[in-house]
This record gives structure tokens, C-alpha cells and sequence, in this order.
């Protein structure tokens, strides 16, 4: 009997120390998820929120009319064509009236931005009265300013190894000392389309095509996998067929989303000849892949209502439609929105699928419509993270923290709507 229970005992410690060390294994592991997880985020942001900040130079610009408008008809047209980088080179002439060689002045009229250009443009089409004095102008700087700003380009290193040479590096050192440079918040970054110069680009275009692309997506999968989701859970007879079509569904939400792109450039662009690069493209291809998890979340929210609620509606004389209509489908409607919501941010953050629909044209302007060529945030990150330039890094980062931002949002909402206004039975 006492060597029983040693035994027993002795079970049960190693029992019990299998346990523990199976409990410090699960918390290890946690650990270096989150670590890792961690370090993922601080690399995104520390690469990243710089680009929330753009150098921007002083310069007293004359807007000179023989320049402008020669003939002083203030014709909108005239004004619309005028050449005004003139205008910016005669400034930086006058700033640095030593620089002689023409080499030396290329580098000079570099250190702007040719977004510059633009400013000032808008400002004479704007209130053409400007024509003819002269002004103060902040204009934005050429991204290797903006990197030298910044520290990314070590200003200590050899003069063949920077981007910036010594004469241009000084020419940036005379703007700073008599305060004509500062950084100032990014607007651009967040209301322009993509440009290949990097101070000048930013994610409206990409935002513009994603809301439209996720629009098309949520009118056609919420009410198709809500209808199909009632029928197979409230309708369809239990036979071979209907468990033939679940497994299918339930397949589909594994099948990478790649190949839901091969089926949507195949079948909507070969076959049904519709607009390449469109939203409306993209969210029928989301549409297909978004599918199975609505359909699977509004089952699953379905089957949570009790059947002490169908028939109670079925005693007091409801059909079956009535039943599903008035009395279970308001009950799973919070987990059916919950499913949706999760089902449409991972369309947010899919890129595959529309990469091989054509949606990674390069658009600078925003769509107006779902007809229009757009891209998405994914691609857009796609495109600028396949870019040389360092600013580009830079606004890459950005960039993914504005989609972890939207993902973030949207993945609140679904828990907020489940703790909401889920019912507890």
C-alpha cells in the first residue's frame, strides 16, 4: 500500500512539473512574440516618423512680369504657362551671387524642390495682383536636404560617399544660419497623389482607391454572405450538397489571395474586358475573397441565437421567415458586423490579388470614381519600398503606419460592436 502511494505521488510530481514547464514554455513563447512584435513596430516608427516633416527653404521671390506676363493681359492661360522656375533660379542667383559655374548653379537651383514651381504658380493664379512685387516664399526643399536635415546623410563622410557635396552642404548651412529653413508638418504627405520626387509624394491617391476599392467590396460581400449565411443555416436541407458547398466555403477562406487574382484577372479583365487598374475590379477580386468569412462569421453568429428564440416565434404562429426576419437575424446581427468588419481589413492589407489585376499603375491623381485607375495603400507601399531613394524609406514607413493605423481602427470597431451590443445567453 505504501509503495502505491509513493508511486501515486511521485506521478503526480512529475505530472505537476510537466504542467509547469509546459506553462514555461507558452509564456516564453509569448514573450518573444510580443518582443518581436515589439522591435517590428519601433523599426517601422523609428524609419518613419520623419516623413510627417518636410524641409522647407525662405527664399524672396520677385515675380517679375516680363517674366510672367509679358504682354499684361493677366489671361489665365498665360499665367497658367509662365515659366516660374525662372523665377526661383534668378533667386537663388541673387542669394548666392558667387556661384559662377554653370555645373555650380545646376547644384544650386537643385537644392529646391520642383514642387516649388508649383507653389508659386498657384499663387499668381490665385491673386495675380502678386505679379510684379516681391514676396516671401516658403517652397519645399529637394529630398537630399531633407535627408541631410535629418541626419541621414552623415555629413562626415567622405565627400565621394554623400549624395550632397561640400559646396552644396555649405549653400544649405547659409539657409540655415540666417533662418531661411525649417521643418514644418507634412500636409503633402497626406493630400497629394504619388510623385517620383519624394517630398513631393504622399497617400491621397492610394486612401481615395482604397475607400472606393473597400466601398465595392462591403456593397457586394456584406449582403451576399449575410443572404447565403441565413439559407445555409436556416433553410437549406442537410444533405450531401449543402455539406459539399461548406466544406467548399470553408476551403476558400484558406486559398492564398493571390490566386483569387489570377481568377479576377483571367475572368473580369480577359473575359469581361472590364477597366484595368479600377476599384471596381479590385473590390469584385476582395468581394471573392472576403466572402468565405462573412459567410463563416454569420453562421457562427446564427447558431449563437438559442432556439428557445425560433421557437417562441414559431409558437406564437411566425413563418420561418418571419422568424429569421423579425427575430433571429437582429439577434446575430452583431457578430455578422463583427465578421464583416475583420473580413474587410484583411482586404485592406491584401496587396497580391490586386497586383495582378493592374493596380500598380502610378497615380498622382485621386480617383473620382471606381471607374478611374487608382492604386491602394498595400501597393502604394509596394511600390515606394522598391525605390532607391532614402526619403522614400522613409515615407514607406510612413506610410505602413497609416495602414496599421486603419487596421488598428477597424479591428476596434469589430470588438467594440461585439462587447456593444452582443447578447449573452
Amino acid at each position: 500500500m505504501m509503495k502505491t502511494a509513493a508511486k501515486i505521488q511521485a506521478s503526480l510530481k512529475k505530472r505537476y512539473a510537466a504542467e509547469r514547464r509546459f506553462r514555461s514554455y507558452g509564456l516564453v513563447s509569448v514573450a518573444i512574440g510580443l518582443a518581436a512584435l515589439l522591435l517590428l513596430f519601433i523599426s517601422i516608427i523609428a524609419n518613419g516618423y520623419t516623413a510627417f516633416q518636410q524641409t522647407y527653404l525662405k527664399l524672396d521671390v520677385q515675380f517679375d512680369e516680363a517674366i510672367i506676363d509679358p504682354k499684361g493681359t493677366r489671361d489665365p492661360q498665360t499665367l497658367a504657362r509662365a515659366d516660374y522656375g525662372k523665377l526661383i533660379k534668378k533667386t537663388m542667383r541673387e542669394r548666392f551671387p558667387d556661384v559662377k559655374n554653370r555645373r555650380d548653379k545646376r547644384k544650386l537651383y537643385k537644392l529646391v524642390s520642383p514642387g516649388a514651381v508649383f507653389s508659386i504658380q498657384g499663387m499668381v493664379r490665385k491673386d495675380p495682383r502678386l505679379i510684379g512685387t516681391t514676396q516671401t516664399v516658403w517652397v519645399p526643399a529637394d529630398d537630399d536636404v531633407d535627408m541631410l536635415i535629418k541626419g541621414y546623410i552623415n555629413r562626415d563622410d567622405p565627400e565621394s560617399a554623400r549624395r550632397l557635396k561640400d559646396k552644396e552642404i555649405a549653400w544649405i548651412d547659409a539657409f540655415a544660419a540666417t533662418g531661411s529653413m525649417e521643418k514644418r508638418f507634412n500636409k503633402t504627405f497626406f493630400t497629394a497623389g504619388d510623385s517620383r520626387e519624394p517630398e513631393l509624394a504622399g497617400i491621397w491617391g492610394a486612401v481615395v482607391g482604397s475607400f472606393y476599392t473597400l466601398l465595392v467590396t462591403l456593397v457586394l460581400s456584406f449582403p451576399v454572405g449575410v443572404a447565403a449565411a441565413v439559407y445555409l443555416q436556416e433553410f437549406a436541407p442537410r444533405n450531401r450538397w449543402t455539406d459539399l458547398i461548406e466544406v467548399n466555403i470553408n476551403n476558400l477562406a484558406a486559398v492564398p489571395s493571390i490566386v483569387f487574382g489570377l481568377l479576377g484577372l483571367s475572368v473580369f479583365l480577359n473575359f469581361m474586358a472590364l477597366p484595368r487598374s479600377a476599384p471596381l475590379v479590385g473590390g469584385l477580386v476582395l468581394s471573392l475573397m472576403t466572402l468565405p468569412t462573412v459567410i463563416i462569421a454569420s453562421r457562427a453568429s446564427l447558431q449563437s441565437v438559442p432556439p428557445s428564440i425560433r421557437e417562441g416565434a414559431l409558437g406564437m404562429g411566425a413563418s420561418q421567415m418571419q422568424m429569421v426576419a423579425h427575430h433571429v437575424l437582429p439577434l446575430a446581427m452583431p457578430g455578422m458586423l463583427t465578421g464583416t468588419i475583420i473580413g474587410m481589413s484583411r482586404a485592406l492589407g491584401e496587396s497580391a490579388p490586386l497586383l495582378m489585376i493592374g493596380m500598380v499603375a502610378f497615380i498622382v491623381n485621386a480617383p473620382e470614381g471606381p471607374l478611374d485607375p487608382s492604386t491602394v495603400l498595400p501597393v502604394q507601399i509596394y511600390l515606394w519600398a522598391d525605390t532607391p531613394e532614402r526619403a522614400f524609406v522613409e515615407r514607406t514607413s510612413a506610410a505602413t503606419l497609416v495602414l496599421l493605423g486603419f487596421l488598428v481602427v477597424m479591428n476596434g470597431a469589430a470588438v467594440w460592436l461585439r462587447t456593444r451590443f452582443e447578447q449573452r445567453w
